[in-house]
């Protein structure tokens, strides 16, 4: 067998779809890999928020039962709505 320059081409021509396709196949790994971490990254957010809510809405219930009204009892009655919708995710 003889190299002759066309084989050269042909075979650079091949290695270079090789590394193409390993780039892209490394690029759409990444890619998932990052989703998957940021999927993961919501759920924790969501989980502390909810905790945050449920925290000021037991500080409105307690100056409510403290006799606050107006804007407390207001704040106390979208919180709950906003919690019961979420619930049946109606948002």
């Amino acid at each position: 067998m003889t190299i002759t320059p066309q084989t050269i081409i042909t075979a650079a021509a091949v290695l270079a779809a090789i590394v193409a396709i390993f780039k892209y196949y490394n690029k759409v790994y990444d890619l998932v890999k990052h989703q998957k971490d940021q999927d993961g990254d919501i759920k924790i957010i969501k989980k502390e928020q909810t905790l945050i809510i449920y925290g000021v809405l037991a500080c409105l219930k307690g100056m409510h039962e403290q006799g606050a009204n107006g804007p407390v009892t207001e704040a106390i009655d979208k919180i709950e709505k906003h919690i019961n919708l979420a619930a049946h995710d109606q948002l």
